[in-house]
Order: C-alpha cells, then sequence, then structure tokens
C-alpha cells in the first residue's frame, strides 16, 4: 500500500471517529448542557497566523463534550493549490472530542478561550441539533472565502440562525479597512505581510465592517444582547501561551531593504532589467488571478500600476536596441508610478510598498536620462 493511500485511510478513520459519535441520531440534552464559543489563539504558521473559531456543546448527564470545527479540509484535494488559488476550494465542519481538541492546542502552545452563550435551553438544543444536522447531510461544506466565509464567519451564522435573528454582530473597528485590521497579525512575518499587502485588491480596503477574524468575534460577544442581556458576558482562560514573535535572518524588513539597496547602489543594468522583469512577472500574474480567482479581495488590485506588467517591454527595447522606446517606457511607467503613489498614501501597506516604490522610481530614471536622444549642440 503506498502511502498516499494509507494516508487518506487514516484521516477518513479520524473523520469517522471523531464525527459518527456526534450526528447518529439527535440526542435530547439535559437542562445542565452548556454551548460555548472557542477563541483559539494565533500561531507561528501561515495557517494559523489569524487564530481560529470552534463551538463547543457540553452536557455531562449525557456524557457529551464535543467541539465542532468549521476549518477542516484535505490535503488531498486534486488541484489543491490551483483549487485553493481560484477560491473554490471546499472546505467542511468536523467533531472532535473536546479532550482532543484542548490536547492539539496545548501541543502546539496556542492559547483558548470560552466565551459560554447565555440562551435558552430550547435554543441550545436547537444549536445541537443543526450543527450534528450540517454534519451529517454535508450541509456543513462551504467554498472558503478569507472574508466572507470562514470559520468564524461559520460560527456567527449559525449561531444567528439558531438565535432566528441577527443578533451578533460587530462591535469594534468598524472604521478602519480590513487591510488595517489584518496588519497587526504579521509581527515577525514581514514577508507574508507583504505579500498580502501586494496580491490584495480594493475590496480589503473596504471598512472592516463584517466579522471575519476570532477575536473580532471574541470582543464582539462581550458587547452583543439577546434578549435583554448580554450574550456571553465572561471570557474563561482554558489555555494560556504568551505569544512568542518569530526571529529569523531573512523573513524580516531588514534582508527587503537591503535587497533594493544593492539592486540601486550597484547600478548595473543587468541587475536593473532583472529587478523590472520580476516587478513584471509579478504584475501579470496579479491580473491573472483577479480575472481567475473567485476570491474577490483579489480583483480590483491597484497594486499593478507598481508591478506594471509594461516592464516586461523593457526587455524587448534592450534586445533591439530602441533606445526612444526604453525612454518613453520608462517615462510612462514614472507616470503610473506617482499615480500609485498618491493613491495609496492614505492606505495601510503605503510603508510597505515605499521601499519598492523609490527603487523603481531610481531605476527607471536612470533608465530615461540614460536612453534620452542628446540634442546636438551647433556652434
Amino acid at each position: 500500500m503506498n502511502p498516499s493511500s494509507l494516508k487518506k485511510i487514516v484521516l477518513l478513520l479520524f473523520l469517522f471517529s471523531a464525527t459518527h459519535f456526534s450526528f447518529g441520531q439527535n440526542i435530547q440534552l439535559s437542562q445542565n448542557t452548556n454551548v460555548s464559543v472557542l477563541t483559539c489563539g494565533t500561531g507561528n504558521e501561515s495557517y494559523s497566523l489569524f487564530g481560529h473559531t470552534a463551538i463547543r456543546v457540553q452536557d455531562a448527564d449525557n456524557g457529551i463534550d464535543l467541539v465542532y470545527n468549521y476549518g477542516a479540509f484535505d490535503f488531498d484535494t486534486p488541484n489543491f493549490v490551483m483549487k485553493f488559488i481560484k477560491g473554490d476550494l471546499q472546505y467542511f465542519a468536523v467533531a472532535h472530542s473536546y479532550a482532543d481538541f484542548l490536547e492539539q492546542y496545548r501541543y502546539e502552545k496556542r492559547s483558548v478561550y470560552e466565551q459560554q452563550l447565555q440562551i435558552p435551553f430550547p435554543l441550545k438544543q436547537r444549536l445541537y441539533d443543526k450543527l450534528n444536522t450540517s454534519l451529517a447531510s454535508g450541509e456543513s461544506h462551504y467554498t472558503y472565502k478569507f472574508i466572507d466565509k470562514n470559520c468564524t464567519s461559520m460560527v456567527v451564522d449559525i449561531l444567528n440562525a439558531t438565535l432566528d435573528t441577527t443578533a451578533i454582530v460587530k462591535k469594534e473597528d468598524t472604521d478602519i479597512s480590513y487591510r488595517t485590521i489584518l496588519y497587526p497579525y504579521f509581527d515577525g512575518h514581514f514577508y507574508e505581510k507583504l505579500g498580502t499587502s501586494i496580491i490584495f485588491g480594493t475590496k480589503v480596503d473596504r471598512l472592516g465592517k463584517q466579522i471575519f477574524l476570532p477575536f473580532e468575534l471574541q470582543k464582539s460577544l462581550t458587547k452583543v444582547t439577546f434578549q435583554n442581556q448580554l450574550l456571553a458576558p465572561e471570557n474563561k482562560t482554558l489555555l494560556e501561551f504568551k505569544k512568542e514573535t518569530p526571529r529569523s535572518w531573512w523573513n524580516n524588513a531588514y534582508t527587503y531593504l537591503l535587497f533594493l539597496g544593492f539592486i540601486v547602489l550597484i547600478n548595473n543594468k543587468k541587475s536593473d532589467l532583472f529587478y523590472l522583469s520580476i516587478m513584471g512577472v509579478l504584475g501579470l500574474f496579479f491580473i491573472f488571478v483577479g480575472f481567475y480567482s473567485l476570491h474577490l479581495e483579489l480583483a480590483n488590485n491597484y497594486n499593478t500600476l507598481l508591478f506594471n506588467p509594461t516592464l516586461l517591454g523593457l526587455l524587448y527595447f534592450y534586445g533591439t536596441k530602441n533606445k526612444k522606446g526604453i525612454y518613453n517606457l520608462a517615462l510612462f511607467n514614472l507616470a503610473t508610478l506617482a499615480i500609485y503613489f498618491f493613491f495609496i498614501i492614505n492606505k495601510a501597506h503605503l510603508l510597505v510598498v515605499l521601499p519598492l516604490i523609490l527603487t523603481s522610481g531610481i531605476i527607471l530614471v536612470r533608465l530615461a536620462i540614460q536612453n534620452k536622444k542628446r540634442i546636438p549642440i551647433i556652434m
């Protein structure tokens, strides 16, 4: 048996063992049942940078203590990377035992907080039934979207559906953009911050009025009211770990500035063309994913004014020794660079991309001067 087949069998056994006992039949919960929202701390892996949200149902009388997790996906999905980029990768919910769930986060050294929901018993039963029906019927499968559909927004949706009203809404940071909200989560992850800065388009510049991150939901739950009382007034700590900001010799702003400074100071035609070619290729990629992907966060990416695909035309003009073409294209890109600078002057990622703006500007000015047609002086 090959490793891939074995891995699939292990995954199926895990999912079966994690879920079969929870939705085989609807169980009548006891009056002592507690339902709560679990907020899991951030980690240093890319998938854990923003934390996690889950729902816990605890009924000691029936021996039930389950955590419903809407963040599962299958790495063995055919064309996994392309599906993720396109935005049609299917995520789904699984149910774990509370003990196993907590042990996983203890192993990863990530904090876990619990907020018990102050709702009547019939609504606890309704929520439990909805969760189990969702797992059994496949309704828990959803197409992942960075802002609109994720583990947190799915929890918000099922809780609001259970309460039969839009009780859970965002209460803080509604006057700043999604992009600004994301930035603190990238401490110690400079190139992840840079990557999201340049690949995201106009949608993340909108005001962040929608709950899409676990700690946003945690903050909002303490202020949301339902039936004239706070929905989740207390925040209990189940696990507490001090967040360790990673230190990397390469994943930091210094290597970024060092590389760009080297490109500028070396003043070499080949290195200039290499840099501009990389910028142009990235621009083509941003345009491609903007049209190809269903992730609306990647559409309308004005960062292509900086990562301008027309920069690749400089390679052609250099190959044909067309100085006029180089000069005109350099001026054109300087103009788009100026437009880009004034467009993002009030955006959250200005400081992150400013070194790229300066580097591109210096190189383009240098090219324009070198290839400007000299006017002969008649004596």
